[in-house]
């Protein structure tokens, strides 16, 4: 497609470059942009251009955090105790939005997948050795998603810390085998984080 504007064009091969969005919807948001006051694109490239530059990663949790350390490790109401291990930064929010978990999180950044080429060196599980050597952890709560990858990763946190003093529990199947944990519903996925499941060798 031929454009008016370099400008435009560049605009439009940037949008383009999101997940889900093509030319024609690039296209459709630029000329959105263009129709409203010129300062609400400059508050939108402003806040695109602080996400990228200040949002940092929680040195405890691996959560995204605006300091050092996140709200939710630096809240002492929460019980240090329960540590619950996720993928991702979503399934923390996903939990939170639950309102049933007053734990603490590691975000792994993934999971076991080697087909996609990834192994445990890729993923943060020695944070999840440092926790547990402040002997403070008393349960690690697996809220991994209900697919072969997911209870793979499981499967290898459990096999390699389960000499440690530590329960290990699983969130209830609440959740359909194969659905991701940002896309379940909060009901659901607050019964399961409520209801966990002692994990052992045979699930």
């Amino acid at each position: 497609m031929d454009y008016p504007s370099k400008v435009l064009s560049k605009a439009v091969e940037e949008i383009s470059g999101l997940p889900g969005i093509g030319r024609k919807s690039a296209l459709r948001l630029a000329l959105h942009l263009l129709r409203q006051p010129a300062s609400q694109g400059i508050t939108l490239g402003t806040s695109i251009q602080n996400l990228v530059t200040e949002i940092k990663y929680c040195k405890e949790c691996h959560n995204f955090s605006d300091s050092e350390v996140c709200d939710i490790c630096n809240d002492h109401k929460r019980n240090d105790e329960l540590l619950c291990i996720v993928e991702d930064v979503r399934d923390v929010m996903a939990i939170e939005n639950t309102g049933k978990f007053k734990g603490k999180y590691l975000v792994l950044g993934g999971k076991i997948s080697p087909m996609e080429g990834i192994g445990p060196s890729q993923l943060r599980i020695g944070s999840i050795e440092k926790k547990l050597m402040s002997n403070t952890i008393k349960e690690l709560i697996f809220a991994l998603s209900a697919t072969m990858e997911g209870d793979t990763t499981a499967f290898y946190i459990y096999k390699k810390f389960k000499t440690q003093h530590v329960k290990f529990s699983s969130i209830a199947r609440g959740i359909a085998v194969g659905d991701e944990l940002e896309y379940a519903d909060e009901i659901s996925l607050g019964r399961s984080i409520t209801n966990r499941t002692a994990y052992n060798e045979a699930e």
